[in-house]
């Protein structure tokens, strides 16, 4: 029987293996310059551009000066603070009043959670004043909001203390200890402070009520106009944009 002869496979010379690996490592090469490249876009438009937010929450948390003691609901500085952003063309602003007649610090404490699924972009803390009316230890005034600061801080919001000051009717070393809590705060948390919320109101009996402690709409506008608003403005222009021209 004759035999079937097999043909060997030639063996692909050494050129061809040369020039294939060549062709290969210009392709890998291609792919992880363009994945770099692609990377080196990503980072750079995330630094470089605003994200789209629909809502940008701001809680307004405090007291009876919060909240607008005998105001309407249109009046006080929280609405008003959010139609004035309105104008300036933050649209997508929303600001949450979260005041309480009478509340304390250590109140606020209690309640913090609760406040807090509203999940804000940005809070401005103004409590104290009724710690302060009351007499309750300077300690303890500064303990809790140093608590309150660093859970809102802890829940992922941008925060804005608001400093207060008092009558001097509870002596010279109570006044001057409560009025530097808050730079105190504001220093040892790194936050943005208002220094005295009724600056340009207080003791003015056109701007506050009959009590001289609660501010009038007129007094509110003017809170809002020449205190919160300029600390706050600049804060939210860094991560927001203005969704059209200002009135």
């Amino acid at each position: 029987m004759e035999k079937i002869k097999y043909k060997r496979k030639k063996k692909p010379s050494q050129t061809i293996i040369k020039t294939t690996l060549l062709l290969m490592s210009f392709f890998i090469a291609g792919a992880c310059s363009k994945e770099t490249s692609d990377n080196n876009r990503t980072t750079f438009n995330q630094t470089t551009e605003k994200p789209e937010i629909s809502t940008f929450t701001i809680l307004a948390l405090g007291d009876s000066l919060t909240e607008g003691l005998n105001v309407s609901k249109n009046a006080n500085y929280p609405a008003q603070l959010e139609e004035t952003l309105h104008q300036l063309g933050y649209q997508q602003v929303k600001v949450i009043n979260s005041g309480l007649s009478g509340e304390t610090s250590s109140g606020l404490k209690n309640r913090l959670d609760w406040v807090l699924q509203t999940k804000p972009d940005l809070t401005i803390l103004n409590i104290g004043a009724n710690d302060a009316m009351r007499g309750l230890p300077l300690e303890l005034t500064s303990g809790n909001i140093d608590e309150i600061i660093t859970r809102i801080k802890a829940s992922g919001s941008d925060l804005i203390l608001a400093g207060m000051q008092i009558y001097d009717n509870l002596g010279r070393e109570y006044v001057d200890g409560f009025k530097d809590i808050y730079p105190t705060m504001a220093t040892k948390h790194e936050l943005a402070l208002i220094p005295f919320f009724l600056n340009h109101v207080a003791g003015d009996g056109q701007l506050n009520q009959a009590d001289m402690i609660h501010p009038t709409a007129e007094g509110y506008a003017i809170i809002v106009k020449r205190n919160v608003l300029p600390v706050v403005q600049p804060i939210i222009a860094t991560q927001i944009s203005p969704t059209n021209n200002p009135e």
